[in-house]
């Protein structure tokens, strides 16, 4: 792992391969181990000729965790990953997010479009726009002192994930209701880079992929057959059309 400094925070990314960058950003309570390198998308893409670079979200993985709930929103995080681009000196990249890291690059599109030749959301469709859920109990859940006591199916399987993965739970709980800022459709409208949306069809969270491409001027909408949140993140068919949808739109 690398590093840099944005914000005020040290934040960590990783950087493999040649070719044209992609820029991966993960999803909430997660990093860029288990969204992009135990999945196997970092071998996937740097195979295929990319440059393959992975922030670890403030608040993630092994950069800084502040535990103020006001230093997450997706524009301060879409900002972290603007600066990456800027500190490695890469002018355009490819961007794609997982889930929360969908909406961050979401933001990116819209606050910094100079630095993004084209977007694939993972994991989040329409949700982008109308919300994912009631996320509370989730950060809740995060916070409880026994896990045992935790009941909600959602707030459980994070809890669990966090404890797995050693997370700082106190920053992703403030992390977790700030970073749900919701983007209108009429700004939906203004990402007109090509876009790729992908959502497992047994996803609870993300939403339609049709209806959150629709809004796009170059939106396309893939499912990912018989996969839940957690599980399409890896799928062969998401990787597949990922790799068509790159090698679509070259740099």
């Amino acid at each position: 792992m690398q590093f840099f400094e944005n914000d005020g925070l040290k934040l960590a990314y990783l950087d493999e391969g040649a070719g044209e960058p992609v820029l991966l950003i993960h999803g909430f309570a997660s990093s860029h181990f288990y969204n992009w390198v135990q999945p196997g998308w970092v071998p996937a893409l740097t195979a295929a000729g990319y440059r393959t670079i992975a922030i670890d979200n403030r608040g993630h993985g092994q950069s800084d965790k502040p535990h103020e709930k006001s230093l997450y929103t997706p524009t301060l995080m879409a900002g972290d990953a603007a600066a990456l681009l800027r500190h490695l000196g890469i002018a355009k990249a490819h961007v794609m997010g997982y889930s929360m890291g969908a909406r961050i690059t979401a933001f990116l599109a819209l606050e910094h479009p100079e630095l993004v030749h084209d977007v694939i959301f993972g994991g989040l469709g329409i949700g982008m726009v109308e919300g994912a859920g009631d996320w509370t109990p989730i950060a809740e859940a995060l916070l409880a002192q026994d896990a045992e006591t935790v009941t909600h199916p959602r707030g459980k399987m994070f809890r669990m994930f966090a404890d797995k993965t050693r997370s700082d739970k106190i920053a992703l709980a403030a992390c977790v209701i700030t970073s749900k800022e919701e983007i209108s459709e009429a700004n939906m409208a203004r990402i007109t880079q090509p876009a790729l949306v992908a959502v497992g069809t047994r996803d609870d969270i993300g939403g339609s992929p049709q209806r959150l491409a629709a809004l796009m001027p170059q939106g396309e909408a893939i499912d990912i057959p018989n996969r839940d949140h957690m599980l399409a993140v890896g799928d062969k068919v998401f990787k597949e059309a990922v790799l068509r949808f790159l090698k679509a739109h070259p740099l």
